[in-house]
């Protein structure tokens, strides 16, 4: 018979408390299913006191994270941030110890020296809890992808994020009041910057991106436009058009051999699967050469997908060691050992929104500072079509412009000049637009 494996958590918050409920709860439903037995040795957090929604047993709480990597054969980091939990993390591995993260800004950062740590000292670090939640991404590039070239990803991976917007434009809503919203439903938290600034997203697909295209990632390169800006009557101009607004993380292969990876609000046409991701939920697209296009859709944050993410790779680790003594990783983060080139410009259509005076020359001295970077209209909403947003016709109108393909260094150029052009009102509002046919 498997002997029982020994599981320590730094880290008892919401996810690690709920971990501990599981691996206490489901004991022996895990041994039945898999024939081996994960056994909580300890449990380390600053504060006992703390009311959590589950009491752990006084024998297994400690203060000190050390005891907790002593008695332990698989270490689960679910602290978060970086100082403490790369300590951690570091000291488990040079002891041989396989770990278990759920801990995206680490990952995003520090990754690559990590994963590299961990396969030079023969054991392996998983983390499909720090991406998407109940949603097993990791394991689909890891182990689905593996005999694939991903060659694209795009990812609606922020469920705060996405709430908001999806209250904007099915409620009407201000970008504040839906904030509000999402904090009283304990969908934000009450800093809620990581989340509408882009930052949380963007730690995400970092990590996908380094396990989709196999380099290290310099994280400081990463494009991130947040949805603070975000006026409900673009997002309804949008749907008029056919497109949903969405922050949208992307990570792009180029044919010379740069990868793209930003986040930033996108439009996307209705044909998207992406468009009727709605809610707290979080969705992705793998583009592949043999798989084709393969969504994946569902719950991405909270105690318990976030838990049970973690527990898989747990059940994962403690299979490896009960009946071989060691563990491995497949397609183990940053394989191909070598830093990614990030492009520092990228390729897209744009929705551009003016504030203009309503006067003859207007789109024509728009039009020339656009086709002087290389820009091509590919469409404008007439000014009477969009008065029907607006309460009556005023002296400032929204002029707004589609354009083809061009670089985002260029399209920035043409709106700084833009924007002082005498009868610019306002500050222009720029929204990419991911359609593949333009």
């Amino acid at each position: 018979m498997a002997k029982p494996v020994r599981v320590g958590i730094v880290g008892c918050g919401t996810v690690g408390t709920g971990v501990a409920q599981i691996l206490l709860t489901k004991a022996e439903e895990i041994k039945k299913k898999t024939g081996v037995k994960p056994v909580l040795s300890k449990i380390a957090t600053r504060d006992w006191n703390k009311k959590r929604f589950f009491k752990v047993p006084e024998s297994l709480r400690t203060t000190d994270w050390r005891e907790v990597v002593q008695n332990s054969d698989i270490v689960v980091e679910l602290i978060g941030g970086i100082d403490t939990a790369k300590e951690v993390v570091e000291t488990a591995l040079k002891m041989g110890k396989p770990v278990v993260t759920a801990n995206k800004h680490l990952l995003a950062e520090f990754g690559y020296e990590i994963a590299k740590l961990a396969r030079e000292n023969d054991t392996a670090i998983l983390f499909e809890g720090a991406v998407g939640g109940g949603i097993p991404l990791v394991k689909v590039l890891k182990e689905t992808l593996c005999s694939n070239e991903v060659g694209e990803i795009q990812g609606i991976l922020n469920g705060t994020t996405n709430y908001i917007l999806t209250k904007m434009e099915k409620g009407n809503l201000s970008f504040k009041k839906a904030l509000l919203q999402a904090q009283e439903k304990g969908y934000a938290e009450s800093d809620p910057t990581f989340d509408i600034e882009g930052i949380d997203a963007a730690h995400k697909i970092a990590i996908l991106a380094m396990l989709a295209f196999g380099g290290k990632v310099d994280f400081s390169q990463v494009f991130v436009e947040g949805i603070t800006h975000i006026n409900v009557l673009d997002i309804k101009l949008g749907m008029e058009m056919g497109y949903k607004l969405k922050l949208l993380a992307i990570a792009k292969k180029r044919n010379n051999g740069e990868v793209e990876i930003r986040v930033h609000p996108t439009f996307i046409p209705l044909s998207n699967p992406l468009s009727h991701v709605d809610g707290v939920f979080n969705g992705i697209l793998f583009k592949s050469d043999y798989l084709g296009q393969l969504k994946l859709q569902g719950a991405g944050a909270g105690a318990y997908p976030t838990a049970t993410a973690v527990v898989q790779d747990i059940i994962q680790l403690a299979v490896g060691l009960s009946r071989c003594g060691k563990v491995c990783d497949i397609t183990p983060l940053g394989w191909a050992n070598h830093q990614l080139k990030i492009a520092k410009d990228f390729y897209s259509r744009y929705y551009l929104r003016l504030e203009v005076k309503d006067k003859p020359g207007v789109l024509y001295k728009i039009a020339q500072i656009l086709a002087s970077k290389d820009i091509s209209i590919a469409g404008v909403l007439q000014q009477e079509w969009i008065l029907k947003f607006l309460s009556s016709h005023l002296e400032v109108v929204p002029l707004i412009i589609l354009t083809h393909k061009a670089y985002e260094s260029k399209i920035k150029a043409a709106v700084e000049e833009i924007e002082k052009l005498p009868f610019v009102e306002s500050k222009p509002v720029l929204i990419r637009v991911e359609e593949e046919k333009y």
